[in-house]
């Protein structure tokens, strides 16, 4: 991974090369509600099964950052609210320096395709803990994670400070 550029643009209008978004419909009736992620059949969005895992945070915690060289991974906020993250640092990327922000949850239910080589991180930002699924397209290697780490703070130019105004 080469090292970041010195310019950097936060931006939710042009995503990072490579990711993908989609709408979640939340499907409510008198016992509760059913939400479908990712299917199968998502022409276009779905490449593999790899696993399915569930992350939580607690408020004001950040989990960043990573990245990783073959896995593609796809986030949904199932409970609370997280602002997700992703820097592109990608050498040669039509988007190198870009830097997009997502706010996934229940109040915007959304699934983000992450791609490889993107480093990525989420904060929980609402008063409850929050739920993050990952249906990633490869299975956690135990032995040789595919999971390139630099700490959250101060490594990647963006700041993690709620913005008041």
């Amino acid at each position: 991974m080469s090292s970041a550029p010195a310019k950097f643009a936060v931006t939710t209008k042009t995503p990072i090369e490579g990711v993908v978004t989609k709408p979640l419909r939340v499907m409510p009736d008198e016992r509760g509600w059913l939400m479908e992620i990712l299917r199968g059949d998502d022409g276009g969005l779905f490449e593999k099964f790899g696993q399915v895992y569930v992350s939580a945070t607690y408020p004001g915690v950040v989990k960043a950052w990573h990245y990783h060289k073959h896995q593609v991974d796809f986030f949904a906020c199932v409970a609370g609210m997280v602002k997700l993250v992703l820097v592109d640092t990608r050498e040669g990327s039509p988007t190198q320096g870009a830097i997009n922000e997502f706010y996934l949850g229940m109040q915007n239910p959304m699934l983000v395709r992450v791609p490889n080589l993107v480093y990525h991180g989420w904060k929980c930002i609402g008063p409850e803990p929050s739920l993050v699924v990952n249906v990633p397209t490869e299975p956690y290697r135990y032995t040789d994670p595919d999971e390139y780490r630099l700490e959250p703070h101060g490594t990647l130019p963006y700041d993690w400070t709620r913005k008041d105004g």
